[in-house]
């Protein structure tokens, strides 16, 4: 059975104060899950403060990018071994909001979606569609082109431990959410498409959903056999909202 997954998004926003009163928080609520994995991906230069208050916790932190060269002359690029100096498990790659601004091919995710997996780190690989294109019902092929540099290049194999979290363009940050329905049927999408042996199955492949996740909708996206968690930002700036989210994550996988 694949376990729960809930991932907090911070994106660009934080200050030390405000970062340790939101972390603390989630320590004192999300202490005793015991079939939920909850991660924070915090901006770079708070690596070092999430590391220090959440290590020897049950709560993981990473980042929420880096370059896929692994050292050199990039001003401005943080590489795989740098996340590694803090701890870093985890990092989110080719969310929306980064390919969109900075015109990040799927070429170029793929990249550093295999030297996250080289260092030992857990991509977090986003995907999603436009309004445009889902309307036209495109969503699919969307999906799919997003998914095949890894998938003709190195397999299906290669998502084995990774984790895929669709998040429709149309509805981040937007308040609106895909319904419980539309997650599943993607969700059940892309576990066709990248479906492989997983030997025992200890190690598969999760997928989580991200776009306008809130207390309200949590349980009721969670709940779909094919979605294995949230990826959450908004609520995640909220230690209640976020520790309500990971219980409900908590409660589902225990029943």
């Amino acid at each position: 059975m694949r376990r729960k997954i809930v991932v907090a998004n911070w994106k660009m926003h934080g200050s030390l104060s405000t970062n340790q009163s939101l972390l603390e928080g989630y320590l004192r609520h999300l202490s005793s899950l015991q079939h939920t994995d909850v991660v924070v991906c915090v901006p770079y230069p708070y690596l070092a403060q999430a590391q220090t208050t959440l290590q020897n916790s049950n709560i993981h932190w990473g980042a929420q990018n880096l370059a896929k060269f692994p050292v050199g002359a990039y001003t401005g690029e943080v590489s795989a071994e740098m996340l590694r100096d803090f701890g870093s498990e985890y990092v989110i790659l080719g969310h929306s909001e980064r390919s969109t601004a900075y015109c990040e091919s799927s070429e170029n995710i793929a990249d550093k979606f295999m030297m996250a997996k080289t260092h030992q780190i857990k991509p977090i690989l986003c995907v999603g569609e436009t309004l445009q294109e889902r309307e036209s019902g495109v969503m699919e092929r969307v999906i799919a082109e997003q998914l095949n540099h890894l998938l003709i290049s190195r397999g299906a194999e290669v998502f084995r431990g990774a984790i895929i979290s669709y998040e429709p363009i149309w509805a981040i940050g937007t308040g609106l959410s895909a319904t419980p329905e539309q997650a599943q049927s993607m969700h059940e999408f892309i576990r066709a498409l990248i479906k492989a042996d997983e030997g025992d199955g200890s190690n598969p492949t999760r997928i989580i959903y991200g776009g306008s996740v809130n207390p309200n909708n949590a349980s009721l996206l969670m709940a779909m056999p094919d979605v294995d968690g949230a990826l959450v930002g908004r609520c995640a700036l909220s230690s209640e909202e976020f520790v309500k989210i990971c219980l409900a994550a908590e409660k589902l996988a225990s029943e």
